[in-house]
Parts: structure tokens; sequence; C-alpha cells
């Protein structure tokens, strides 16, 4: 495309005073108005996401354009029909669209004790803008200087070399592509290896000792930087199979659904499906949502007739055809009563079925891969029921059917035994893929997507995939530099396939998008940066972008950035007429075209590496400055700050949870209670010497205004429950004892006893009401122990306001997604042996095996 006048005066604006864009600055309600302007299309942005439909182009362009060959037309021209799904598999947390949060009002300042920043009026996001773009300034810096270091190192091995060889070495020892001078750069292991004759070995620590070798060695493939360079993952693999789920229970005779109040006699199959519905009535977020219900109802029908459709008790046909005549409710009580008994089982036979249950699984629970026992992840083969999805997902309600044998293909090695399939089934194939690193895969009937029972998370092989992924955006590092001013370059581009390009990477740089495919008809119309729609953008002058389209999930993404001149220039481009909503933003960009051009830069680089690189390449910068000080729960603090900031500087949001605003109400109850203990414990020294009030003032020993009398009384009787079910817990894990020593239990009357202590403890808060007097509690106090008790409650205090203050400022941001799948977990590794903080503190058990690998592979001097 040629610069007309019309661009003239955006391609030579320089930017405003200040300006960085790159971070949201989404405030207030939404906008429903798109912005008039002289140049771009008129009408209004709706913001409710329509299906999706092929854009047909209506007259000719309003831009003067170069010719140019095939790859440059309009999408719209190439017939794109690609039904594909979205390629992004970046595991996230599974958010649903949250619903609007109640009316519970949150605790008071004073409730909670947590103080704000003299400049908490001021946004985050404005704060850290120019801290964003001070970091990205010294990644560009630091990939020149990473470069530079590595051409050093090439030319002088290569002079090395040559002078060994008695040969005069090449003007540049480097070898050049394309004749331009491109230097191929050979990425580092990221441990130091041995060199020597044969295959490189890893370095071994000093501290290993003999016992440990002549133990059974453990297995650093990490240290390893040969293992899976090849595409065979493995030489010999065992193992059992699937567990498939229990066959079904038909309902009592007396439970039926009822048919415009007539009970119905169901097919076991059908029963099932009805079953399904209504074991979940109490979901009324899907039940009550009118495309479940009709994809359920259309579902139920075709089953109904196929076994025979549905009678009454007297054998006489029903013609099911209205929903809204269909009563679930006598199967959800039966199911809701079978619920209910189970929640009422004793701890003793929850723990025998769970026993059983665990008997039965283990043989599936672990296979030999390569001679090595590997845990393996999801063995059970998912049980029918209604598909549920994310978000405005389409299908919501159909019916997953019972998947059977002869679906499933297994994989294994030659040389083994094939599981033998249940009774009277065969398997659909069996396989010996060594290049796949599944164990069994079936197709489910919804989607038609293929399902796989893989390695468990913390099992070699998934611990190699994310060890590459973090590794590549290692690499990424390296050449950030030349992408950057590349698309810089390319957003003024005469090409407006080059132009289109350059400003999507732009986004997926700054603004974490994801990068989009196309979607078929019957999916979920979800959308990503390559496959914006004219309806998902809309523009505010002079250089506000607001997104507002279904994402990964079918979660609803809504934001207000601020971009370059340019690119805001670019997008009203790519709005201009004839364009209309249904057309795409990008229409001369695919996902797979886009990926094509950022493996140039470097192998197997792709849209998605840029949310991982800029996550950890943000949090190793304030990681670098970070001093953490004080106790274990402020140290912890400075982390979740640090990686709050990522979240927000990397777009990683989510919707505010319905249950936040009773969280934090519970949480500040929490913190008010502990007050509320602390003025009795100071009460208890007033009675062992009164003349500690003159001692340490009136003040001292004074109660705090918001812990009203009524409030006092309710939570007194919530410590009285408390302690009821402390008692009842305790006499029940002891008969429990006794009974797994054959042991006689002891009887009812002893927990009677036992309880009695709370007619005590009522007496004495009445007393303590009426008089404003609390006695001493305990043998042998003295003024010294309940000082100590005091100073101990303010730590517990101050321990769960911060803790309250993380919770809060986090309800919008996603840190769990940051810390588990962006930011890099040999960080948070850095970081907890740098400011001594036990790893538990950021990883559940889960984490801790699943990210083994980078536990166990640094020091605190390690960097990303």
């Amino acid at each position: 495309m040629s610069s007309s006048d019309d661009d003239a005066p955006l391609l030579k604006a320089s930017r405003p005073s200040g300006l960085n864009p790159g971070v949201s600055i989404r405030f207030g309600p939404i906008d429903n108005e798109d912005v008039d302007m002289k140049d771009a299309a008129n009408g209004v942005n709706g913001h409710a996401v329509g299906k999706r439909r092929a854009r047909v182009s209506a007259g000719k362009q309003s831009y003067a354009e170069a010719e140019s060959s095939e790859d440059e037309k309009p999408l719209s021209k190439k017939r794109r029909v690609s039904t594909k799904k979205q390629d992004d598999s970046d595991s996230e947390e599974d958010i649903p669209l949250a619903r609007k949060a109640n009316a519970a009002k949150l605790p008071r300042a004073s409730e909670t004790a947590i103080g704000e920043e003299s400049d908490s009026d001021i946004p985050i996001e404005r704060k850290l803008k120019k801290q964003k773009a001070n970091i990205e300034k010294k990644a560009e810096q630091e990939a020149k200087a990473i470069r530079k270091a590595e051409a050093t190192s090439l030319k002088k091995t290569s002079t090395e070399k040559a002078a060994a060889n008695g040969k005069k070495p090449k003007a540049n020892g480097v070898k050049t592509e394309n004749g331009v001078g491109t230097k191929k750069i050979k990425a580092e292991p990221s441990t130091p290896v041995k060199k020597g004759k044969g295959k490189a070995t890893p370095v071994k620590e000093e501290s290993e000792d003999v016992e440990a070798a002549e133990e059974e060695e453990e297995y650093r493939w990490w240290e390893d930087p040969t293992k899976g360079d090849g595409t065979i993952k493995w030489t010999t693999l065992e193992h059992n199979g699937v567990v498939f789920p229990p066959p079904y229970e038909p309902l009592p005779k007396n439970v039926k659904m009822k048919y415009d109040g007539i009970p119905v006699v169901l097919e076991p199959e059908a029963e099932e499906v009805a079953g399904f519905f209504g074991s979940m009535l109490n979901s009324t977020h899907n039940v009550e949502n009118p495309t479940f219900q009709k994809n359920f109802f259309d579902d139920f029908k075709a089953i109904l007739k196929k076994t025979g459709g549905a009678k009454t008790q007297k054998g006489e046909p029903i013609d099911i055809k209205e929903f809204s005549k269909c009563d679930f409710k006598p199967i959800f009580e039966y199911y809701d009563a079978k619920r209910l008994e189970k929640k009422a089982m004793s701890a003793a036979e929850k723990k025998a079925l769970k026993a059983e249950k665990d008997a039965a699984e283990a043989p599936y629970m672990y296979c030999m891969w390569d001679g090595r026992k590997q845990k393996v992840g999801n063995f059970r083969v998912e049980p029918p029921g209604l598909f549920r999805g994310r978000g405005e997902h389409p299908k919501t309600g159909k019916v997953k059917t019972r998947v059977q044998p002869e679906q499933i293909t297994i994989n294994i090695g030659k040389e083994a035994k094939v599981p033998p399939p249940p009774e009277g089934h065969k398997w659909k194939e069996v396989r010996h893929d060594q290049e796949g690193t599944w164990l069994a895969m079936w197709q489910e009937n919804v989607n038609g997507n293929y399902k796989y029972v893989m390695l468990a998370a913390n099992s070699d092989i998934k611990g190699q995939s994310d060890y590459k992924k973090f590794e590549k955006a290692r690499e990424l590092k390296k050449h950030i530099d030349r992408i950057r001013e590349d698309y810089r370059v390319g957003l003024k581009s005469e090409l407006m396939a080059d132009r289109q390009r350059a400003t999507a990477v732009y986004l997926i740089d700054k603004f974490a998008l994801r990068a989009g495919n196309e979607k078929g008809e019957d999916e979920a119309d979800t959308v990503g940066c390559c496959s914006l729609k004219y309806e998902n953008v809309s523009l505010r002058p002079p250089n506000t972008v607001i997104f507002d389209f279904l994402g990964k999930d079918s979660i609803r993404f809504y934001d207000e950035v601020e971009v370059d001149p340019q690119v805001f220039k670019n997008l009203k481009i790519f709005k201009k007429a004839p364009k209309k909503e249904g057309d795409e933003i990008f229409d001369r960009l695919t996902t797979s075209a886009l990926n094509k051009h950022l493996s140039n830069y470097m192998p197997g680089l792709t849209a998605k590496v840029f949310r991982t690189y800029n996550a950890s390449y943000t949090f190793a910068t304030l990681l670098k400055d970070m001093k953490a000080e004080g106790t274990v729960a402020e140290k912890v603090k400075q982390y979740n700050d640090a990686n709050r900031r990522v979240a927000i500087l990397c777009n990683h949001k989510r919707t505010v949870t319905a249950g936040h605003a009773n969280q934090m109400e519970k949480l500040g109850d929490r913190i008010k209670g502990l007050r509320y203990q602390k003025w009795r414990v100071k009460m208890m020294m007033l009675d062992l010497d009164p003349s500690q009030k003159k001692k340490k003032g009136a003040k001292y020993f004074e109660l705090d205004d918001d812990l009203d009398q009524a409030w006092i009384q309710e939570h007194q009787a919530f410590l009285v429950e408390e302690q009821k079910q402390k008692i009842t817990k305790k006499f029940e894990k002891e008969n429990e004892k006794l009974a797994a020593e054959g042991e006689k239990e002891m009887k009812p009357k002893e927990l009677d006893e036992r309880l009695a202590v709370l007619k005590d403890m009522e007496k004495k808060f009445q007393k303590e009401n009426k008089t404003g007097k609390v006695e001493a509690e305990g043998k042998g106090q003295t003024i010294e122990k309940l000082e100590n008790n005091v100073a101990k409650l303010e730590q517990r205090i101050e321990t769960m306001s911060l803790q309250a203050e993380d919770k809060e400022n986090n309800k919008e941001v996603a840190l769990g997604t940051s810390k588990i799948n962006y930011i890099d977990p040999r960080l948070t590794v850095v970081f907890t042996k740098k400011f001594n903080v036990p790893i538990e503190k950021f990883f559940s058990k889960t984490l801790r095996e699943k990210f083994d690998w980078a536990i166990k592979s640094v020091d605190e001097d390690w960097e990303f």
C-alpha cells in the first residue's frame, strides 16, 4: 500500500508525551458505542458476539494498493473454509464466565485492618506503563548483547580451530545465509556439560557422595541435552489399558420422571439420559440455560425413538414432545438423597470405599516406559453425561454417550502383552506408535475431539514438554529486538498483508492476545487476534482500542488499551468500508502464515511463545531488583505482588468470581474474631492485675468500635459451635482407631459428657457480656504469658490481613495462570532459595511433582 495524503498526518505524528502503549487502561463500564470517525466505517459496534460467518466483500476496496500475488489477496477471495480448532494449547485455569456478583458487601477497611498506599487511587496499570516500557527496552538491549557475545565466542572458536589445522579463518568466522550475514546461533544447554569423546555428559555436583551413587540413580533427564532430539519417544512400553466407568444402575421402580404429571416408564438407555438431566437440577446455571435445554431435549427425543419410546405404567405409549411438560424432580430427589447418604457416611466407611477403589485401579496407575516406572495421568474413560462446555458453548447440554472398547485404540510395545478388553468386547485397534506419547485414545461424540490417555504431569515425558516450552521462551530473548524492530517497520508497510501481519504481532506481543484460528459453524464462537471480527474492535481517539470477544474456553475478553498511533491508524484502515459486522479485521492473515513468518527468526517460534516469554522475562527482571524482607508471609506477599504485576503487564485477567465478596466477608470476620480474642486476653490481664490499666493506659484495653455487642454475641455462638464440631470429630476419630485395633468403641454417653463443657462456655460468655469483665483462663497465668499471647495474636492478625489484602488485589488477576503456565517455574524456585521461603508456599504437592525438574535443576543464581 502506498502512503496516501490521508495517511501522512498519522505516519508523521510523534508519540504523545508519556505514552507507553502495552498495558490495559480498562476502567468503568463498557462503552457500547463505536467511534464516529471520518475515515472509519459508520455505524455502531455491538458487543454481543454473533455467529462467525464468511466475509463477502462488497465493492472495491477504498484504499489504493499495488497489485499483489495470490498470497496478498483477501482471504475471503481465497475461500477460507478451515474448520480446525484453535491450536493454542496453553493450559489455563478452567474459569467459566462469572455471573454478576451478588449484593453482598465487602467488609469495611476497619474490619480487615487492610491499609492502602497513599497513591492507591492511581490505578496500577498506569503505574506500570513506564515499568513495562523500561523492561522491553532492557530486553532489546540484552538480546543484542547475547548475540554479540555468542558471535564473539563463535569467531574465537573458529579462529582457534583454524589455527590448530594451520588454515586461514574466514573473514567473519560466522556462517551466513542469503549473503546478508545472518548468524546461525546454536542454543546453549541450560546446564554445564563436560565435553569429551563420545556423548556429552552432565557435570556432576561436588556434593554427590558414594552412597547415593550406589543406590538406584535418579534420572535427571533435564541435564541430558540430547534427550528428546529424535522422533522416537520410547523403545519399550507396557501398560494395563484403561478403567471404564461402572455400568448404569436402573432407578428403583417407584422413581420415575413425569410427563404432563404422568409417571413415565423408560428403557434403561433412555432412563439413564433422563437421569443425567434430573441429577443436576441444582445446577441452575446449566439446566435453566435455553441452549442447554434444547440440546438435551433433542438428544433425549432421539434416544427415546431409538429405544422404542416412553410408556405409562400400564404400557400405553406416551409421545414426549414438549420439554416444559417434563418433570425430572423425582429423579433429582432420588440422586440428592444418595448424595446426602454418601456425605453422612463415617470417615471409616469413606476410607474403606476409597481403599477398595484404589486397589481396583492400582494396576492402571503406572506403566513401564523404557524400563522406567511412570505414573499414568487420566487412565479413566470419561463417564457418559451431559456436555457442559465453557462459556456460551453452542453444544452445551448434548448427551455424551458411553465410550465402548470398540472405540478405543491402544498404543503399546510390540513385545508387551496387550491388555484384555472387557469380556465380550474388543479394541478398535492396537498400535505400536513409538513417536506417540499416548497410551490409549478414542473420539468423543459431541465435538468429535480425540481423547488421549497420557502420562501424569510429574512424568519424564510431561516434564520434558514443559522444559522445552520454557527453553523455547528463553531462546526468544535472543531475537526479541529484531522481531520488534521488524514489526515496527512493518506497521507502515506498503503491502497490506505485511501491515496486517506486523499489527497482529504487535498486539500479540504487547497485549498477550492468542493467535486464534478459524472455527466451524457448530463450534464455540471463539476468536483470537488473527480472527478478530469488525464488531470485536472499537476505536476511541486518540489511541484507545477496545477489544470485546469470546476468547479461549468461551470466556469473554474485554479490555481497553492504549496503542501506538500507527497501530490505531492501521486498525482504522482495516475497518474501512465496505467492511461491516461479521467481516474479519485481518482478512489477509492466517495463524499458520503468521507462525511460518515467526519461524524465520528462530525454529519453532509461534505466537503463543510470546506469552511465555513476556511473563517469564518480566518476572525475571522484577526478581533481579527484588529485596524480599520480613516474615515468610511478607515475602510471600512480595512474590504475589510481582506475580500480579506480571499478570497485569501480560494481560492475564479473569472475571471476579461470584463468591469473592462472600469469601472476603468471611476473611474479615476471622480477622475480627482474632481482634476480639486479643481484647479478651487484655481483659484477663486486668483480672490478674487491675493496676495494668494505669500502667498501659485505658486506651490499650478499649474494645474496637466495630466489635459491637450484636456481632460479639454472634461470634460467641460461632465459637461454641466450632468447639462442638472439634469435640465430635475427635470422638469419632478415637472410635475409628479403637475399631481398627479391634477394641470396643466408646458409647455415645462419653460424647455427651465431653460436650457438657459447651454449657460452661455459654455461661462464661453470658457473664462476660453482662459484667464487661473477663476472668483469666488456664492455670498459672501471669501478665508476661498474657503479653506473649497478645503479641502472637497481633502477628496472626497481621499475617491474615496481608492474605486478605492479597486476595482482594488478586480478584481480577489470574495469578495461578501466570505462575503455572507462563512464568518459568525455575524462577519461583530461585525466589524460594534466594529469600529462604519454603517452596510449599507457592507450589502444591501436585505442582511440586509436576515441576520436580525445575526444583532440582537450579540454584539461586540461575537466570532466565
